[in-house]
Parts: C-alpha cells; sequence; structure tokens
C-alpha cells in the first residue's frame, strides 16, 4: 500500500510540473508572407535557432501571399494564448484591425522587417528591421560612384505594395533626384519572385535596349531573373544592384554578372526581436526601432563579410 501511495505521489507530482511547465511555456508566432521567400524561409530557421536561449517556442504562420490568411493567423495566435506575435506581413495595412486585437488581448506585437503605415504604428511595439529607404540610398550612392559621368538606370522593384518595395524604391528615388543619373522606367513586381522580374527585365530591354546602362533590383533572388534575360538578349556590362545579401546574390557577385549586393542580416534581426520581447515581458522598456545594419557587397568587398547561409 505504501508503495502505490509514494506512486500516486510521483505521479501527481510530476502532473503539476508538467501543468506548470505548460503555464510558464512562452509562446511567439513568426507571420510571414510565405516561407517560399527565401529570406523569410531563412529567418524561420533563425527563429528556431535562438528560441531556446530566450525561453520561448516559436510557431510559424504562413500568409501565402493572402492577407486574410495573416489576419486568420493573428486570430489564432489570440485565441490560443500567444505570448507575441512577429509578423512581415503581406499588406500591412490589411492586417492593423488585427493588431488591435492582438494588442487589446495583451500580445506583443513586434513588426519583422517590415513596418506599418506612419499613423498606425502604435498597434505594434516595436519594429526591428533593416532600413530599406537607406538600402535604396546606398544603392543610389554606389551608382553615382561607379557612373561620375551620369548613367541610365531601370528600376525593378518587389512586391508592390510592401513595406520593403515603398521604402528602397523611395530611398533611391529620391537620392538620385536632381542628379546626372536618368530613371529610364520603374516597375514593381506582383510578388517577391524571380520569374516577375525576369518578365520586367525582358520587357524593358525590348523597350530601352542598349540605353539601359545599370539595373536596380529590390532583392538579390529578383536579379537573378534579371541575369538570365540579360543574357538571353546577349547584353553585357549592365550594372546590376540587388538587395538581400543572400547566398545567391553573393555568388552572382563573385560570378561577376552582379555589382552590387546590399546585404541585411536576419540573424541579428532575430535576436534583436527576441530581445525586444524579454525587455516587454520583464516590465521593462524595449526600443521603438531597431535598425540591422547593411553591408555592402562588392567584388572588391566581399571576403569581409561571412558567407550567408540563406
Amino acid at each position: 500500500m505504501k508503495k502505490i501511495f509514494v506512486l500516486l505521489l510521483t505521479l501527481m507530482l510530476a502532473a503539476s510540473m508538467l501543468t506548470f511547465a505548460h503555464a510558464d511555456e512562452i509562446k511567439v508566432a513568426f507571420i510571414t508572407q510565405s516561407l517560399e521567400n527565401a529570406s523569410q524561409a531563412y529567418a524561420w530557421t533563425q527563429f528556431q535557432k535562438y528560441a531556446p536561449e530566450y525561453g520561448f517556442t516559436v510557431q510559424v504562420f504562413q500568409e501565402d501571399y493572402d492577407p486574410q490568411k495573416g489576419v486568420a493567423a493573428i486570430g489564432t495566435c489570440i485565441a490560443d494564448g500567444y505570448k507575441a506575435i512577429c509578423i512581415n506581413p503581406t499588406d500591412p495595412s490589411a492586417i492593423i484591425p488585427a493588431l488591435m486585437d492582438a494588442q487589446a488581448a495583451g500580445v506583443i506585437v513586434g513588426m519583422y522587417s517590415s513596418e506599418l503605415p506612419a499613423d498606425f504604428k502604435e498597434y505594434r511595439d516595436f519594429m526591428c528591421g533593416t532600413d530599406d529607404y537607406m538600402a535604396g540610398q546606398v544603392a543610389a550612392q554606389t551608382l553615382m560612384t561607379a557612373f561620375p559621368d551620369g548613367c541610365n538606370v531601370v528600376e525593378i522593384g518587389g512586391q508592390s505594395g510592401h513595406d520593403a518595395q515603398i521604402k528602397r524604391h523611395d530611398g533611391f528615388v529620391d537620392t538620385i533626384e536632381g542628379t546626372n543619373i536618368n530613371l529610364l522606367d520603374s516597375q514593381d513586381c506582383a510578388a517577391w519572385a524571380s520569374d516577375d522580374a525576369q518578365a520586367i527585365a525582358e520587357d524593358f530591354i525590348v523597350k530601352y535596349g542598349d540605353e539601359i546602362d545599370a539595373i536596380y533590383c529590390h532583392w538579390d533572388i529578383g536579379a537573378t531573373g534579371i541575369i538570365q534575360a540579360l543574357k538571353t538578349a546577349g547584353i553585357q556590362g549592365v550594372y546590376v544592384i540587388g538587395v538581400d545579401g543572400c547566398k545567391v546574390g553573393y555568388d552572382q557577385v563573385r560570378e561577376g554578372t552582379q555589382a552590387l549586393s546590399i546585404g541585411q542580416s536576419f540573424s541579428q534581426m532575430t535576436q534583436d526581436a527576441f530581445g525586444c520581447i524579454t525587455k516587454i515581458l520583464n516590465g521593462e522598456e524595449a526600443p521603438d526601432v531597431v535598425w540591422t545594419a547593411l553591408d555592402v557587397v562588392t567584388a572588391e568587398t566581399i571576403d569581409n563579410f561571412p558567407y550567408p547561409e540563406w
């Protein structure tokens, strides 16, 4: 009888410990446009890598480029007791009512590699990301250095309406305004898809031909499609700029088909986001915005940086 009593006591203690552990679980959601986006797929690996260091349990939700799936994911996080959300949405404006609900429910809201419109930033607790406006500035400044006598450039933007697309465009055009850099044309893609970038590049090649001295693309994998379009058309010597700093971009810089890759660190961005969440959970004030430093990767500087994992 005594052995049975001890066994029952042990089981009850174990059950209570499990209940306590479950109650203390800190669930953090990563809501992203799509894991088909290489940068976001890599970001998810960093969420999984660093979560144990912060005592977090992480789960990913994909919008599949449908904003309503993001709204639904936020609702699920509220219902399932998530402590925090890190979100890189397809359409920031579309999720604002859902983020308002999340904040009202006590969920920490962090924007990740994206930002809400200026009038709605009160509905997030922090933002961690790359200064995409600065990325556009760096692209323009590098182009002005490479072509001191001026040049003709076309711009192939990222997913139309995405925060990164808007700021990478604005930073670029604001910087070249009043200079001898002539923007022949600019068109955004429907998604962050290399095929979209290639199709736009093909149209620009037909329209402008050898007038094009440079192409500014908002992401490195998009530049892959552009490089293919140039190759198919038999055009060489075009100065191709990309943003992201992924492995593909580094490879293309090393091969000489891409002149510049402006890099961002999702590893550091993830740690910054987790640090902000931890501060808020501990009752401390988190920074409103944390910018991740940019890497300027060219044939001359590429060996100064660790080769990216994504």
